[in-house]
């Protein structure tokens, strides 16, 4: 189910999408061409296009950007976000001073051509999935300041987020489980150390830690870089009280098979190639003097 960008950002994604959006401005400096160019009340057009056959997902950056700037401006979208469009689809118009849109130009399209690439990535393992009541999870292999609206794609592409920051759910890989010495040890130091206890993960590379995980009642348990024989017998230790997760290098061509894993499908696959592999959706923004 996509949420629209306004319900999907909490006040804290919003704190940091302005970050990241401040900062892209911020590493360009001034638009000094521009300044040169065109005087203060100079007033310019323009049209952004999709220049292939693509998903649209990122057009309210275009607003957030110019407020940013402190611009007067206008700005409408000719498409609903998240839809796909064909090649050469004009998706929004933008009125504003020449100085700022120049300035507001790469910005705006680095957000958009980025965020698209990522939805459509996502909406073709999606298609894999089709009919196997698997869910799709992207990870936190996203890029740096860019959580949020990566994740935003993700699920306007038709994934799901797994977890956005480290205080969503709690995950037990290796280094923790090695320190405190056992999945049973880790599990329970945790639930005795929060009120409520955010659920816990535990990430498991071998059968017998998967019975051990299940035994601690973790909340879900992931399979890390199995597949075949051992993912099919790991499954199927895990009741269906405990959510399970099939994880490590899934390509497009490997998903649907992990998907139709039996006797017990997994209840997610989760992909890093979702934000850390996608190709960037090519956009262009035509400037017209007004």
């Amino acid at each position: 189910m996509f949420t629209p960008w306004a319900a999907f950002f909490s006040p804290e994604g919003q704190r940091l999408l302005q970050k990241s959006i401040d900062l892209a401005l911020e590493e360009d400096g001034p638009e000094m061409t521009a300044l040169g160019l065109f005087a203060p009340e100079s007033s310019m057009n323009a049209v952004i296009r999709a220049k292939e056959d693509t998903l649209v997902v990122g057009l309210p950056v275009i607003g957030a950007v110019f407020k940013s700037l402190g611009a007067p401006f206008t700005w409408r979208a000719l498409v609903r976000e998240a839809t796909s469009v064909p090649s050469m689809t004009e998706v929004a118009h933008i009125t504003a001073p020449a100085t700022a849109m120049l300035k507001a130009e790469r910005v705006i399209l680095n957000f958009i051509t980025h965020l698209s690439g990522i939805a459509n990535l996502t909406a073709r393992y999606v298609r894999e999935l089709e009919g196997t009541g698997v869910r799709l999870l992207d990870t936190r292999k996203t890029t740096p300041g860019l959580r949020w609206v990566e994740k935003y794609a993700v699920q306007a592409g038709g994934g799901h987020n797994h977890r956005k920051n480290l205080t969503e759910m709690l995950m037990l890989k290796d280094n923790h489980i090695d320190a405190e010495g056992s999945i049973t040890a880790a599990v329970a130091k945790l639930r005795a150390h929060y009120a409520p206890c955010p659920p816990i993960e535990v990430e498991c590379r071998t059968l017998d830690h998967v019975r051990e995980a299940v035994a601690a009642k973790a909340d879900r348990i992931m399979m890390d870089n199995m597949d075949g024989q051992r993912l099919s017998e790991a499954l199927a230790l895990v009741p269906r009280s405990i959510e399970t997760e099939v994880s490590g290098g899934v390509r497009l061509d490997t998903i649907r098979a992990l998907a139709l894993t039996e006797p017990r499908r997994p209840d997610f696959i989760s992909v890093g190639r979702l934000t850390h592999s996608a190709v960037s959706a090519d956009f262009s923004m035509t400037l017209l003097a007004v």
